[in-house]
């Protein structure tokens, strides 16, 4: 079976959602460790703290990825 891929124009949703997926997760998972130890406790909290900082990060994503770009932008040379 062969993945259809979304067509680009969808990019600008895919990426935040994506950061906001990977990044949200390691976050959540050290600051709960580091604030309970590594237990059963930590294991059952971490999905709520996951999604309530998920929640938050995604539309924060979407709101600053354009000035994050600008700023890249004046940062890095263009490719040629």
């Amino acid at each position: 079976m062969r993945f259809r891929k979304l067509p680009r124009r969808y990019a600008a949703i895919v990426t935040p959602l994506l950061l906001s997926l990977l990044m949200t997760c390691v976050v959540s998972a050290i600051s709960i460790i580091r604030s309970r130890g590594f237990d059963a406790n930590a294991l059952a909290l971490w999905p709520s703290a996951w999604a309530l900082s998920w929640i938050v990060a995604f539309p924060v994503l979407l709101v600053v990825m354009p000035l994050v770009r600008r700023i890249v932008g004046w940062i890095v040379e263009p490719a040629r």
